[in-house]
C-alpha cells in the first residue's frame, strides 16, 4: 500500500471500536446457618463463649444487631426465609405441618434456589465436607410444604469450586438440643437471664449451650479456612445467621427477642465489589427480617425481586427504605396450640396473644424432655420458691392478651407495659397494635382461619387415642 493510502486508512483503524470489557464475575453466596441460636458470641458481648472465628468474620464484615426471624421455630422460619415470604402468608405457619397432605406453595411463590438456578447459579445444601473436618453439614431443609424436583443441585463442598457462581448453604446442629460439646464455659460465671431462677440446673444448662456455641465457632473456622485454601474467599460473600432464637424457655417458640432476635454477620470481600453502603468492620442497628436476606441475596445475584416477595432488599443499588416495624408469629408447635402475633420497632416489642386462656408452660413433650429449666420452673413454683415476678410470669395459669416491652430500658422484656398509664407507652401500644392488625390483614394471615381449641385432657395429661395430631388442617378460628 502506498504511504499516502496507508496514512489515509490509519484514522479508520484507530477509530475501530474496542472490544467490550469483560463482565466482572458474579459473587458466590455462602449461607452458614446455626440452629436455635441467639446473639451469644463474643462480638455481641457474651462472656464464657469462645468465638474467635465468628468474631473475626464480624471484624471483616458487618455485624447486625436487629436481625429477626419471622417465626421462633425452625420449620416455620425456614419456610419463610427460603421463599422470602411470611410463613403466615403461605400457610406454613404451623411447626412441621403439611408433612402428609402433599401441600405445595401458592402460585407465584418459589424457593430462593429456583430463582438462583434460573440466574445461572449452582445451588447446594452442603452435607459432604472434607474428610479431615470430621463432621458433615446437616443439609437441613425442614419446610412446611412439598417441592417438585430437586431444591438444590448438589450437596458436596468439592463441587463448589468447579461450579461458580454458586449459592450454597451449610447447616450446623450444635446449638440445637441435645447439646454435645467440650466443656469451656464455667457455669458459675455465665450470665443467666433474670426470668430464670439462679439455680445450678439453670447455670449448667446455659453453660452447655455456650459450649455448643464455641463448638459451632470451631467448625465455622474450618469452613472459612477451606474457603481460603480453595481460592474462593475473594469472590464469596459469607453470611452467618441463626434460623431462630435460643433453645431455652422463653426463647425458641416464644415471640420475645430471645425467640426471634438472631445474629447476622455478612462479609463481602473487597474483590467482589461491595456496594457503597456496605462498610467492613461496622455495626448496623437497622431493623431487618430474615426474609430480607432472601430478597437481598437475589439482588446480589443480579436477580430482580419478584413483585409478590415480602422480603426487602437492604444492600446495594436496589435497597429499599428501612423498616420502621418488623413482624413475627408463632402458631402450633408440636402438640402445643398457641397463636401469637408480634410487632417490633427500634424501641418497643408488642405481642398479641390470641390464646390467653392457657399457660405459657402448656404441655409440650419436647420441652419436658429436653429443657431442664422448663421442669425446674414448675417444680419451684409448686414449692412456693418462685418469688421474682419475671419468673412467676411464666408459670401463671393464663397469659395476658397483650404485652408491651421497652427493649431499650428492659432488654430482657420482663416488665409488661401494656397496662401502664405512661402516655409514651400507651401511644406505643396503640401504634404497634394497629400495625399488627394492619399487617395481619395486608399479608392475608392464614392463621386467622385455624382452630386453636385445646383438648385440656390431652394438654395436661396423656393424649386420648383419638387425639388430633395437629397437622395444620384449615378450620375455623375461635
Amino acid at each position: 500500500m502506498k504511504p499516502s493510502l496507508l496514512l489515509a486508512a490509519l484514522p479508520f483503524a484507530l477509530a475501530a471500536p474496542a472490544a467490550p470489557a469483560a463482565e466482572p464475575p458474579r459473587p458466590n453466596i455462602l449461607w452458614l446457618i446455626a440452629e436455635d441460636f441467639g446473639q451469644h458470641l463474643g462480638c455481641y458481648g457474651t462472656r464464657e463463649v469462645r468465638s474467635p472465628n465468628l468474631d473475626r468474620l464480624a471484624s471483616e464484615g458487618v455485624r447486625y444487631t436487629r436481625f429477626f426471624t419471622t417465626a421462633p421455630v425452625c420449620s416455620s422460619s425456614r419456610s419463610a426465609f427460603m421463599t422470602g415470604m411470611y410463613q403466615t402468608s403461605i400457610d406454613a405457619h404451623h411447626h412441621r405441618s403439611h408433612r402428609d397432605d402433599d401441600y405445595r406453595l401458592p402460585a407465584g411463590v418459589r424457593l430462593l434456589t429456583d430463582h438462583m438456578r434460573d440466574a445461572g447459579y449452582f445451588t447446594a445444601n452442603v452435607r459432604d465436607l472434607p474428610a479431615e473436618f470430621g463432621f458433615k453439614g446437616t443439609a437441613k431443609t425442614d419446610w412446611n410444604f412439598k417441592v417438585d424436583g430437586k431444591p438444590f443441585d448438589g450437596n458436596d463442598w468439592a463441587d463448589l469450586k468447579a461450579h461458580q457462581p454458586f449459592y450454597a448453604q451449610i447447616n450446623f446442629q450444635e446449638t440445637h438440643r441435645a447439646f454435645h460439646a467440650p466443656r469451656i464455659a464455667d457455669p458459675a460465671k455465665v450470665e443467666i437471664p433474670p426470668y430464670y431462677p439462679d439455680h445450678p440446673v439453670v447455670r449448667e444448662d446455659w453453660a452447655q449451650y455456650l459450649n455448643a456455641a464455641s463448638e459451632l465457632d470451631r467448625k465455622i473456622g474450618l469452613i472459612l479456612t477451606q474457603l481460603e485454601k480453595d481460592g474462593l474467599s475473594d469472590n464469596t460473600i459469607v453470611v452467618f445467621f441463626g434460623d431462630n432464637g435460643q433453645a431455652h424457655v422463653r426463647g425458641k417458640q416464644f415471640c420475645y427477642d430471645s425467640g426471634l432476635l438472631v445474629p447476622l454477620i455478612i462479609r463481602w470481600p473487597a474483590k467482589a465489589s461491595p456496594p457503597p453502603d456496605f462498610k467492613p468492620g461496622s455495626v448496623s442497628d437497622r431493623l431487618l427480617l430474615s426474609i430480607d436476606l432472601t430478597a437481598t441475596s437475589l439482588a446480589i445475584a443480579g436477580v430482580e425481586k419478584p413483585t409478590n416477595m415480602q422480603g426487602q432488599v437492604f444492600l446495594g443499588p436496589k435497597a429499599e427504605p428501612p423498616h420502621e416495624v418488623v413482624f413475627g408469629a408463632r402458631d402450633r408447635c408440636d402438640e402445643t396450640l398457641f397463636r401469637f402475633r408480634t410487632a417490633r420497632d427500634a424501641r418497643y416489642r408488642y405481642i398479641h396473644n390470641f390464646t390467653p386462656d392457657r399457660p405459657f408452660l402448656l404441655r409440650n413433650d419436647y420441652k419436658n424432655k429436653q429443657y431442664p429449666t422448663w421442669n425446674l420452673l414448675k417444680e419451684l413454683d409448686a414449692q412456693g420458691k418462685l418469688t421474682n415476678p419475671a419468673q412467676k410470669f411464666l408459670t401463671a395459669p393464663t397469659m395476658p392478651a397483650e404485652e408491651l416491652y421497652d427493649t431499650l430500658n428492659d432488654p430482657h422484656e420482663t416488665v409488661n407495659l401494656a397496662t401502664s398509664d405512661n402516655p409514651d407507652h400507651q401511644a406505643a401500644l396503640r401504634r404497634l397494635r394497629k400495625a399488627t392488625d394492619d399487617w395481619i390483614i395486608a399479608t392475608k394471615d392464614s392463621g386467622a382461619d385455624d382452630d386453636y381449641t385445646v383438648d385440656w385432657t390431652w394438654a395436661k395429661g396423656t393424649p386420648p387415642p383419638d387425639a388430633p395430631k395437629g397437622k395444620g388442617k384449615k378450620r375455623r378460628a375461635n
